[in-house]
């Protein structure tokens, strides 16, 4: 296990945090959970508010959501290095040389503020009513503001969610009718490395550790096993 290449992402930093036995079989043995069910509708989403901004960012405009909220930011106006860090298969990334290990992060977009401080902006798409700020994505920010500063840049230890809520009120007429929610919340990235370097050791062990106690697929394990 030492030799081999490790590369987390905040999705992987969150399933160690959720049980360290289901992220060891993942990243060293393939043993994947069950997948949930595709979520298509808010890819496309997501690929259609990428477009809406960088329409913006081309322009040299600021986005109606950023002026409704009063959030006095611009887009990041490097289109190219922001192409990079939304890749998934490239990202902004950081190279441990102590854990011999990289983790990266794959983001929606960025802003940058006056004094050329960045922070990261994840778009979100749901059906819920409300906009919930679970701790996956509080985990997500975090660890995209540890990998700017990583990579050189200030930021203001803040993240902001748009979310796009689907308005169930207003019926569905050949479209789904969004209204609109900016959800500033602080990051801390003091804990990512922590974090990433536990995540690290667990995947370098010869064995895997044990359940969380509260893992719901160890929970479906156990009782599939009573029908055996």
């Amino acid at each position: 296990m030492s030799e081999k290449q490790i590369q987390l992402s905040p999705n992987s930093l969150n399933l160690f945090l959720e049980c360290p036995h289901c992220f060891w079989l993942d990243k060293n043995l393939g043993i994947k959970r069950p997948p949930p069910y595709p979520y298509a509708l808010n890819s496309a989403v997501d690929a259609l508010l990428k477009e809406e901004f960088d329409t913006y960012r081309a322009k040299n405009l600021p986005h109606p959501l950023l002026k409704d909220n009063g959030i006095k930011a611009h887009l990041f106006p490097n289109q190219k290095l922001l192409n990079q860090w939304r890749n998934n298969l490239a990202g902004i990334r950081y190279f441990d040389e102590d854990l011999k290990a990289t983790l990266f992060g794959a983001v929606d977009d960025v802003l940058e503020f006056a004094d050329n401080r960045i922070a990261p902006l994840d778009y979100k798409s749901t059906g819920s009513t409300a906009a919930n700020v679970y701790d996956r994505f509080q985990l997500q920010l975090d660890t995209y503001t540890f990998l700017m500063e990583k990579n050189g840049y200030q930021t203001p230890h803040k993240g902001y969610l748009a979310f796009y809520i689907v308005d169930k009120s207003r019926g569905f007429i050949d479209r789904l009718p969004f209204r609109k929610e900016m959800v500033e919340i602080d990051t801390n990235p003091s804990d990512v490395y922590d974090i990433f370097k536990d995540a690290v050791v667990c995947l370098r062990t010869v064995t895997p550790p044990g359940h969380s106690e509260d893992c719901q697929f160890k929970k479906w394990l156990d009782g599939a096993k009573k029908f055996n």
